[in-house]
């Protein structure tokens, strides 16, 4: 697997870090684009792949290379230890300072190193309120924020609710905003999607949501001048 590091210029040694995760379609010129946002302001952020240096060819490609990743947490929670040991081998690394993002697919494998103790300040998700093992919350030590658009049909309700009801129940300081009038991937931008039913760019709430990613990584992983 390969992710190409995003770093500005102006990026301190001991700075913040910020691991992107894509969402199913891997790493696109989309996702790319995602992790250089964070390294303007002085971020260190490492896009991770999920497919092995390739992007699945279509919507129809997707779930059969997607699913499999998401059926058992351990693969999942392989990925984003891969992602995470890259990060912290980086020179610039600042021990400690390491948030996870992720849109989609890459949402769940950021939420799986919390889940497993990793010590994380913050994970940010987009479209990903996916639960994980009984039990395992518990080990998330950091905020996590979750988004996800009101008229997803891949994370209706009931998975939202199942989500927090994991989140509240192991002591989580957690936050969820529902994006009204959102489809799945609204964050995505249209040049980038198919035509699949439920799945729809929202260009106000995709810039909302970048907002409040922001905002969790200024609070939780500031930038020091």
């Amino acid at each position: 697997m390969r992710g190409p590091p995003a770093v500005d210029s102006r990026t301190r040694t001991g700075g913040p870090r910020s691991a992107v995760g894509p969402e199913g379609m891997g790493l696109s010129d989309v996702e790319r684009d995602r992790a250089d946002a964070p390294a303007e302001p002085g971020y260190v952020a490492p896009a991770f792949d999920l497919h092995g240096g390739r992007c699945p060819s279509g919507p129809e490609e997707m779930p059969a290379r997607c699913t499999p990743l998401l059926a058992g947490s351990g693969r999942t929670r392989d990925t984003g230890r891969a992602a995470l040991d890259v990060l912290r081998a980086e020179p610039r690394n600042g021990p400690g300072r390491i948030a996870a993002v992720g849109h989609g697919t890459g949402g769940a494998v950021a939420l799986e190193p919390g889940r497993d103790g990793a010590g994380l300040r913050a994970i940010g998700t987009v479209n990903a309120v996916t639960t994980g093992r009984p039990g395992k919350a518990s080990r998330i030590r950091c905020p996590v924020w979750a988004g996800v658009g009101s008229e997803d049909p891949v994370m209706p309700s009931a998975q939202q609710a199942a989500f927090t009801a994991e989140m509240q129940a192991a002591g989580v300081d957690w936050r969820l905003v529902v994006y009204g009038g959102a489809l799945h991937a609204f964050h995505h931008s249209p040049a980038g999607h198919a035509a699949v039913p439920g799945v729809g760019h929202h260009p106000l709430h995709a810039q909302r949501a970048w907002r409040d990613i922001v905002g969790l990584l200024s609070e939780c992983v500031p930038v020091t001048p």
